[in-house]
């Protein structure tokens, strides 16, 4: 893990996650909705949160799934 968080990025904890009762996913960046995850997609990721030793991996995971959403001058 350290590897891969050279800057320390993760530990500002800007990704967050929310299930509804259907069970779809939204994942937020900073308090701002920038994906939702539904079906497989959902299930997935709600397994690897849940496996995930410590909040830096949650972070780390939700970033990958998000992946490059930010380019040019998006806030």
């Amino acid at each position: 893990m350290k590897k891969t968080d050279k800057r320390n990025r993760l530990d500002d904890m800007m990704f967050h996650y929310r299930v509804t009762k259907n069970n779809i996913v939204l994942i937020e960046y900073y308090g701002k909705q920038i994906i939702i995850l539904k079906g497989n997609d959902a299930e997935k990721f709600l397994n690897k949160i849940n496996r995930a030793s410590n909040e830096k991996e949650k972070q780390l995971i939700m970033a990958k799934i998000t992946g490059n959403f930010k380019r040019g001058n998006e806030c």
